[in-house]
């Protein structure tokens, strides 16, 4: 796997602090010198590299402040696929879970595929709503097992890969990825009666609480036994202290 980024090599030459006010600046030098025409072309072409270089170090401060609030948000991925090698999470419950989450700090995620003789190549493009964009790519033979025809085998390798990419992108781990439940008990969830109790008191609390909740549990049926008793305690708490909504 490679990860790329989309930043030129020019923003290295920026100074670390950047502001706006420096931006701004620099296109108001821009606008006089359009408006002088003793001003060489030459010179109009550096301020304005000059001017793409500080907007360039601009969208990746943005991005990086974004990313490091975002990472405090973005839970584990509860494993619900089951393949040969054991359990993965689906691409489709890693999409629904960080998806609002994503919205919420300004990204958006696309993918590119493209197929090589050695493969397909599936590439996930991370990008903030202030232009900066960091790439990672993944080379994956077709996935030929189960006796898949080639658009099967095509479809297959392509979610395996954009799952691959998109947890390397946002740095997500999923719950028992590394025991492939060789060797760990089954985990008991509630019961519907349970997951049934735990909604009715999350109906009575705030959406913080409701927000903490989906953040570590996604949802009252993924709740294990273990838990449930203390979760029940804790949300009736929350219940009769939060604003009645």
């Amino acid at each position: 796997m490679k990860t790329e980024t989309s930043t030129p090599p020019s923003t290295q030459l920026v100074p670390a602090k950047v502001t706006h006010a420096d931006g701004a600046a620099i296109v108001q030098v821009i606008e006089r010198a359009a408006l002088n025409p003793d001003v060489d072309i030459d010179k109009m072409e550096r301020l304005l590299q000059m001017h793409e270089r500080v907007l360039d170090r601009q969208a990746l401060m943005a991005y990086s402040a974004a990313m490091a609030a975002m990472q405090t948000e973005l839970p584990s991925i509860v494993e619900r696929g089951q393949g040969n090698n054991g359990g993965y999470a689906t691409l489709e419950d890693i999409v629904d879970t960080v998806r609002p989450i994503l919205q919420r700090h300004g990204f958006a995620v696309s993918f590119r595929i493209v197929t090589q003789e050695r493969g397909i190549e599936v590439t996930g493009v991370l990008m903030h709503r202030e232009g900066h964009r960091e790439e990672t790519s993944m080379l994956l033979p077709a996935d030929a097992s189960g006796n898949k025809n080639a658009v099967q085998a095509f479809g297959s390798s392509t979610s395996y890969g954009k799952r691959y990419v998109l947890c390397a992108l946002l740095n997500i781990t999923t719950r028992g990825q590394d025991d492939n439940g060789a060797t760990a008990a089954p985990v008991r969830m509630v019961s519907t009666y349970q997951m049934e109790t735990l909604e009715r008191l999350l109906a009575s609390c705030s959406p913080a609480t409701v927000e903490w909740f989906r953040r570590n549990y996604q949802d009252a049926a993924q709740v294990p036994l273990a838990d449930f008793e203390r979760l029940r305690a804790a949300l009736q708490k929350r219940a009769k202290r939060d604003p009645v909504k």
